[in-house]
C-alpha cells in the first residue's frame, strides 16, 4: 500500500511540474503588424497590454533582410546598443520560449531601427501557485546564438489565449490538489 501512495505522490509531482508548460501561449510581437519599423508600432504599448507567463512563446516574424532580433541586457536595450548582444536572431520566423522570470529585452540590430522604436521589453512577473512555488532565476542569455529558433509553434491569437490559458492552469492545479487529498483522504482513513 506504501509503493501506491508513492506512485500517486511522484504522479502528482510529474503533473504538477508539468502542467505550467502545457498551457503555454504564443504571443506574436506586434500582432498582425510583425517586427517592423513601418506605421511606428508601439511595442511597449502592446507589451504593456499582455501578461507573459513561463513556458509561453515570443514569435518574432520579420523580413528577414531588413530586420534581425536580438537579446541585450538592460543597458544595452536602454541605449539601443547592438554591440553585444547575448542572443541574436536572423531567419524571420525566431520563436523564443520564456523560460526565466524577469525583463527579457529584444531589439533590433539594424542602425537606427531600435532608435525608431523597433524594441520590446517582454516581463515575466512571479507568479504565486497554489501547489508551491515557481522557478526562480534571473534572465539569462538563450544557449547558443545560433539563428535557429528554439522552438517552432503556430501563433495563437494572444488577445484570447493567456486568459484563457491562466483560467484553465488556475482550475487544473486546483482540480489536481482536490484529487490529490481526496486520494490521501481515502487511502489513509
Amino acid at each position: 500500500m506504501a509503493g501506491r501512495g508513492f506512485s500517486l505522490f511522484f504522479m502528482v509531482a510529474v503533473a504538477t511540474t508539468t502542467l505550467p508548460l502545457s498551457f503555454a501561449a504564443v504571443y506574436k510581437v506586434g500582432d498582425s503588424t510583425g517586427w517592423t519599423t513601418l506605421g511606428n508600432f508601439d511595442y511597449k504599448k502592446w507589451a504593456s497590454n499582455k501578461t507573459f507567463h513561463l513556458g509561453d512563446i515570443i514569435l518574432f516574424q520579420y523580413h528577414a533582410q531588413i530586420h534581425n532580433v536580438m537579446l541585450v541586457t538592460h543597458p544595452d536595450f536602454q541605449a539601443c546598443n547592438a554591440t553585444n548582444p547575448m542572443a541574436t536572431f536572423t531567419t524571420g520566423n525566431d520563436s523564443y520560449p520564456l523560460k526565466t522570470h524577469g525583463h527579457h529585452y529584444f531589439l533590433c540590430g539594424v542602425p537606427g531601427h531600435c532608435l525608431a522604436g523597433q524594441k520590446v521589453d517582454i516581463n515575466v512577473a512571479r507568479e504565486s501557485s497554489l501547489l508551491g512555488p515557481t522557478p526562480q532565476g534571473a534572465p539569462s542569455p538563450m544557449a547558443s546564438t545560433s539563428s535557429t529558433p528554439a522552438v517552432s509553434a503556430p501563433a495563437v491569437s494572444p488577445s484570447e489565449s493567456p486568459p484563457l490559458n491562466a483560467l484553465m492552469g488556475l482550475l487544473c492545479k486546483l482540480g489536481l490538489a482536490i484529487s490529490v487529498v481526496v486520494v490521501f483522504a481515502s487511502t489513509y482513513a
